[in-house]
């Protein structure tokens, strides 16, 4: 047998037991390089690392910031009314070490849990020791720091960093909705009711205003009528005594004309009247009364 039947299975020996002892660490995350199972090194930064091999093993760990989103939770505020909150925290793996040594082999998942109980637990402190007004109005970004904050201080224990804590949603129990849309149904109907009823009150205001105007422009045209009749008639009687005074037969004879065309009126007109009544005398001639 020839040197190299057995210089062959030696270099892929080598080869393999130097591919194992490297490896690479990725820019987005960190890595600890165990050996059964106690941390003997910490890599973070990104490059070629090495470790004995089929001894040691790497565990990879993200070093990115990652979002957490808590699920829905019931919470009493100080005016003991209820409201569920549904929150989310930005957090990064600050320390892999005491990352390791307090999730164990659990990992993200195993933080995350832990994590989840931090959040609830001070969103409950901290929420319910203010009143709901609170909460809803555009000011609570001061509770929210004062929630990371406590989280912040908890997170540490985990070689957790919490960078942020902030609420997506705030709503009332399903339970309470419908007492809610009813309550503000009911008060939208008081403020329609009372709009209707101030409407009302100015329609009738401005309809008797209405009423009495026309009732003092029919007066004071009926009033003006009465005088513009007055000073006719006054004037036609006028003119009538001028033109007696100047010719008392024609004013008679005129006279007896409007009178018979006032009372010969139509087609079939009949009077009974006394023979020497004075009535027809300017028909009984062709001149004058006989």
């Amino acid at each position: 047998m020839n040197k190299s039947t057995f210089l062959i299975p030696v270099v892929v020996v080598a080869l393999v037991g130097v591919l194992s002892s490297v490896f690479i660490v990725d820019e987005r995350e960190k890595a600890l390089v165990l050996q059964f199972g106690r941390v003997v090194a910490v890599k973070e930064d990104p490059g070629l690392a090495f470790k004995l091999p089929l001894i040691q093993e790497v565990v990879r760990y993200d070093d990115r910031i990652l979002s957490r989103d808590v699920d829905p939770i019931e919470i009493t505020p100080s005016d003991d009314r209820r409201l569920v909150v549904d929150a989310f925290a930005r957090y990064r793996i600050s320390d892999v070490e005491d990352f390791r040594e307090a999730v164990g082999v659990g990992g993200i998942r195993t933080a995350e849990i832990q994590l989840d109980r931090i959040l609830r637990s001070q969103l409950r402190a901290v929420l319910g020791s203010v009143s709901s007004n609170d909460i809803l109005s555009t000011d609570r970004a001061v509770l929210m720091d004062r929630i990371a904050t406590l989280a912040r201080n908890e997170g540490r224990q985990l070689g957790l960093e919490i960078i942020d804590v902030r609420l997506k949603r705030t709503d009332l129990p399903a339970q309470n909705l419908d007492a809610t849309f009813a309550r503000m149904r009911a008060e939208r109907e008081r403020e329609a009711a009372d709009e209707i009823a101030r409407g009302e009150e100015a329609a009738q205001r401005i309809r008797a205003q209405a009423d009495r105007t026309v009732v003092e422009l029919v007066s004071d045209s009926t009033r003006q009528a009465e005088i513009v009749r007055g000073e006719a008639d006054a004037r036609r009687n006028n003119i009538f005594a001028q033109a007696f005074g100047q010719d008392p037969e024609f004013f008679e004879f005129y006279r007896s004309l409007t009178a018979y065309s006032r009372a010969l009126q139509g087609n079939n007109s009949t009077m009974v009247l006394s023979p020497d009544s004075e009535f027809f005398d300017y028909l009984k001639a062709d001149t004058g009364r006989q």
